[in-house]
Parts: C-alpha cells; sequence; structure tokens
C-alpha cells in the first residue's frame, strides 16, 4: 500500500500584496510625489501609472493528506528595474500555475521538496524556452516547502536545513526594520521596541537625500541621538539610498571627497555600526561590482568603518555569487522574490559562509504575510546575518509576523530536539 503522500491538485487565486509597484526609474528622473501617488508618466515597460496596488497569486496544492499546503507567487516594489523581471500581474499568470505547473507537480511525492522545487526552477513553458517568471518560481515553492514540512509532521526550517545538510539557528536571527518615507515616527517605534537593525529610511531621490548628502547625515544624527536615550540598546543602522548617491558624487568612488562624506556619515550614527544599502547605481553588474569595491577598497585605506550592501544588480544567484567573488560588498541582500525559488535564496545565503560577505536575507515590502513567514524559516536554516521585517511599509505587521514565526519556530524545534545537542549559533 502507497502511504506516500502526494501532490493531487494546484489551484492559484489571485490576491493582494502588503505594498505596491513602484516605477523606480519614474521616480529617479524626478516623478513628483503628490499624496501618497505620483504625477506623471511611467517609463519602465508594463507599469500602467508610476505607483499601482500590488498583487500577489496564492497557490494551494491539495495533498493526498486532505491537507492543504499554500506558498504566495508575488514581485519587488521596484519591478523592472535594475535587471529583475517584468511587473506581475496575477490574474496574466494564474493559467500558468494551474496549467503547466500544475501538470508537472500532480501525483509527485510531497516531501522531496529540492527535487519538486529544482523542477519548477527550471521549467520552460513559453513557446520561446523562457523560464517562469521568478515571482512564480517564487511563489510555487513555498507552497513545496510547506507541503514538505506538513507532510513530514516538521517545520519548513527543519526540511530545508536537512536538504542541504546544515544546522538551523537556535534562537531568532536580528530583524531588520523598514520605515517606509515615514522615517522618524516608524524609527521611533523601532527604537521602542529594540529592533536590532533599523531603519532602512527609503532614501530614493536626491531630495531625500540632499543635494550635498546633508540630509542623510543629519537623519542619521538625529537616530543616533533617539537610540542613545534608551539603556542597554545597542542596534545596527541600515539605510537604503537606491543608488542616490551615486548621482550626487559620481565616479570615481574612492576618491577623498566620497571617502570624507561616508566618514561624515560614520561619524554621524556613532557608536553604532553603520550600513549603507546600494551607494550606487551603475546599470549592469559588471560597473556595478567595480564601482562597490572601489568604493570599499576606498573606505578600507581611509579606515571608515561603514559596511556597504549589494542590492541594486545583485538580484539572482549568480548575481549573488559574482559580488561575493569580487569582494565587492560587505553585506548582500538576497532579495528573495528576484531569486525565483525559495531554495536559491537559501543557496545565495550559504554561499556566503566562509566569505567575508555576510548575508542579509531581504525582499520586499510587497511580498505577502505567506512569503513573510516562509522566509523566517530560510533565515533559520541558513543562519543568515539578518532578515528583512516585511511585508508593508508600516512596520509593525511586518516586524511582528517574521519575528513571531522565527520565535514560534524556535520554540518549536527546542521542544522537538529535546536534550539533543545542538551547535551554537555563529
Amino acid at each position: 500500500m502507497d502511504v506516500t503522500v502526494r501532490i493531487e491538485s494546484v489551484r492559484a487565486v489571485p490576491t493582494v500584496s502588503g505594498f505596491f509597484f513602484d516605477d523606480q526609474r519614474a521616480i529617479k528622473a524626478g516623478a513628483e510625489q503628490e499624496g501618497f501617488d505620483y504625477r506623471g508618466d511611467p517609463v519602465t515597460p508594463g507599469f500602467r501609472r508610476i505607483r499601482e496596488a500590488g498583487e500577489a497569486l496564492s497557490v494551494e496544492l491539495e495533498l493526498s493528506s486532505g491537507e492543504i499546503a499554500t506558498g504566495d507567487c508575488c514581485a519587488v516594489q521596484y519591478s523592472g528595474a535594475g535587471g529583475r523581471d517584468p511587473l506581475f500581474r496575477a490574474r496574466e499568470y494564474r493559467s500558468v500555475v494551474e496549467g503547466p505547473v500544475a501538470e508537472n507537480l500532480r501525483g509527485r511525492d510531497a516531501t522531496a521538496f529540492l527535487t519538486n522545487a529544482k523542477l519548477v526552477e527550471a521549467m520552460t513553458p513559453g513557446e520561446g524556452g523562457d523560464r517562469l517568471h521568478t515571482a512564480i518560481r517564487y511563489g510555487v515553492s513555498q507552497a513545496l516547502l510547506d507541503a514538505a514540512a506538513t507532510s513530514q509532521r516538521t517545520t519548513m526550517a527543519d526540511v530545508l536545513a536537512d536538504a542541504y545538510d546544515v544546522e538551523p539557528a537556535t534562537e531568532p536571527i536580528p530583524v531588520f526594520g523598514q520605515s517606509g518615507d515615514d522615517r522618524r515616527v516608524n524609527a521611533e517605534k523601532m527604537l521602542l521596541k529594540g529592533v536590532p537593525v533599523l531603519p532602512h529610511g527609503l532614501f530614493n531621490s536626491v531630495e531625500k537625500v540632499g543635494e550635498s548628502g546633508e540630509r542623510l547625515r543629519d537623519y542619521l544624527g538625529w537616530l543616533s541621538e533617539r537610540a542613545t536615550r534608551l539603556d542597554g540598546y545597542e542596534p545596527r543602522f541600515h539605510v537604503d539610498v537606491y543608488g542616490i548617491l551615486g548621482e550626487v558624487f559620481g565616479p570615481p568612488y574612492d576618491r577623498a571627497e566620497v571617502v570624507d562624506y561616508f566618514a561624515d556619515l560614520r561619524a554621524a550614527a556613532a557608536p553604532y555600526p553603520l550600513q549603507v544599502e546600494g551607494p550606487m547605481d551603475e546599470g549592469s553588474r559588471e560597473t556595478q561590482i567595480r564601482a562597490m569595491a572601489e568604493l570599499r577598497d576606498g573606505l578600507a585605506d581611509g579606515g571608515v568603518a561603514v559596511d556597504v550592501v549589494a542590492d541594486e544588480w545583485c538580484n539572482t544567484f549568480d548575481d549573488v555569487q559574482a559580488f561575493v567573488d569580487a569582494g565587492a560588498a560587505d553585506v548582500v541582500q538576497v532579495k528573495t522574490p528576484d531569486l525565483g525559488g525559495i531554495h536559491r535564496s537559501a543557496e545565495a545565503v550559504l554561499t556566503c559562509r566562509g566569505t567575508d560577505t555576510r548575508a542579509y536575507l531581504g525582499g520586499t515590502c510587497n511580498e505577502t504575510d505567506v512569503s513573510a513567514r516562509t522566509c523566517a524559516h530560510v533565515a533559520l536554516a541558513t543562519r543568515a546575518a539578518q532578515v528583512l521585517a516585511k511585508p508593508g511599509m508600516g512596520f509593525d505587521e511586518g516586524f511582528m509576523l517574521v519575528t513571531n514565526e522565527m520565535r514560534r519556530t524556535v520554540a518549536r524545534r527546542k521542544r522537538t530536539v529535546g536534550e539533543r545537542e545542538v551547535p551554537a549559533d555563529d
């Protein structure tokens, strides 16, 4: 008698994501913000307006056990920019999930996560041999991971850890809060809640950074002053500038003017460690790697202790590997929806082990509760350096989702493992 739990059917339901799709190129080109919206015409192909409501596609796998496994197909806020896949329209891709994807998954062993995920990752259902949109690979693989964990009565973190022969973290991974444009009020919330890494800041225009970078410097000074009011709190500061510093200063990035500016940022943030994400956007992976390495070398030569974080043009597993191999970043963001299958995010984090580069398991505010919880398991399984609080830009909800999922999972694993010794966290 076959007692193997199998995938019996695949369904897809158009749903909503936690934020919006934004045309990054139009915003960088100076689109005027009008309230919460933007005025002007979109620039990036696929956009109907500069800011559009985010979409998701929930994938449900019905198992022979009668249980349902779930994953959410979703894409990043700045879709179609920096080498990423185009805008994701949920209703347009529903037929792909319920058609060729379902045909390939029906009848398969639900416990065989990695085999099933690799099958979906390699699919080329289009006439031109194109791979599935990254959002589809992302969501379907989440459902496959949930199916494997449900079938084996274990956690998704354990399924991943077993697949890659690693030991999961025994404590929650540091959470990185993102503030959105309400960067002061939400930072205050993060400070009160003791968030380990903060505040992101959303410095995505010259106006927000300042013509000479002065607004970013002043903001870090304000944040440091507020943080020092809290006894025993030792956060790490992490701001995302979306390539804008490259527009403010321009190459070469190891010259005295640039290094001195980063020294000013370091002084403003003191005494807290500082990470600057996406300092420039040079238009291709190769030029971005050269520019990032140039900046990193300049900061090292100048004795400026600011870590640079790769984001733009660091989308796929191969991109992550290229940045790590080139020593072009202190931290790489593993932008989970852009890597496709959730297992590729795990592999990207693990490829940083034994190197000078730390892995930040990120993603986007435009994800869902399901994808956020799944990523919490990836962070635990791979022992990422930090994990993004998501979805949304209101901070509280995303922080709650990711933090609570990790705490529940760690507690469950401790009960299950019992007295068995496990290695201490790195």
